[in-house]
């Protein structure tokens, strides 16, 4: 029987496909790295009482791509380039998601406006990242060759999100409210047809290295398909909604340690 435990223990099973999901998954986090590091460089003055926030955010995304190569080297297997239909994080710039790396790779300070969509950008994405680890931490957090990683990551991404939750309603209480609710309407859109497009693409290359049939390839796609048809109905709606976080200020603290391998 099909289900998200047995297919990514599947995964971690086969040194070919885990390595090409932990080289995906440390691209997408060393690019999330830069980018916060850059948006705290080049906050304008009147925000920039975020600078240690999105510092402690993108050195986060930095740890979770050592700690990604750290499972690899432990495995004894090479990181391999990553496929540009599975890269979550190019699709999404070229969508339009999240600041240019042309604006990221200038000196001229960011709007206000500027980081207000980066904080409604980074609220859609981080949802997803906060589901699938919490996915993975449900199968695999005692797992013992990615259970430490696992809990770890899942543990910053919670509060990442929780982050972006309180800054998001901070400034929706300056007057904000309405194009923040226009952003993440917007972006949760393309996020959805993105992550459907991704995760297609990877278990189009997984399928192949592992030699899947035809009849699991398809119950796999469809299953992909619903998932998106699920997120357009209503599962969208989580992502553009606002609560306070029970755990308040979740970046004010320094970076929590990675694991000794990372």
């Amino acid at each position: 029987m099909l289900s998200a435990r047995s297919l990514f223990q599947e995964i971690i099973d086969n040194d070919e496909t885990y390595r090409l999901f932990c080289s995906v998954a440390a691209s997408g986090e060393a690019q999330g790295g830069w980018e916060n590091g850059r948006i705290a460089a080049l906050l304008p003055a009147s925000m920039v009482h975020l600078a240690p926030k999105v510092a402690r955010h993108g050195a986060d995304e930095d740890k979770h791509g050592r700690i990604f190569h750290g499972l690899m080297r432990r495995r004894g297997v090479e990181p391999v380039d990553v496929p540009p239909e599975t890269d979550y994080t190019m699709l999404l710039e070229r969508a339009g998601i999240g600041l240019p790396h042309a604006k990221l790779d200038a000196d001229e300070p960011l709007s206000e406006e500027e980081v207000i969509t980066y904080l409604a950008h980074s609220r859609v994405t981080e949802q997803r990242a906060s589901d699938q680890m919490d996915m993975l931490r449900r199968y695999f957090a005692t797992h013992p060759e990615v259970g430490n990683a696992v809990r770890i990551i899942s543990a910053d991404e919670d509060n990442h999100l929780a982050y972006c939750h309180e800054e998001l309603l901070r400034l929706a209480g300056e007057g904000h409210g309405r194009v923040i609710q226009r952003v993440l309407h917007e972006c949760a859109r393309a996020e959805n047809l993105i992550y459907r497009d991704v995760s297609l693409a990877v278990m189009e290359h997984i399928g192949r290295i592992l030699g899947w049939s035809r009849p699991k390839a398809a119950v796999l796609a469809t299953a992909i398909h619903a998932a998106y048809a699920w997120e357009r109905a209503v599962g969208w709606r989580r992502m553009v909604t606002l609560t306070m976080p029970h755990r308040r200020d979740a970046l004010g603290g320094p970076a929590t340690p990675e694991p000794e391998f990372a």
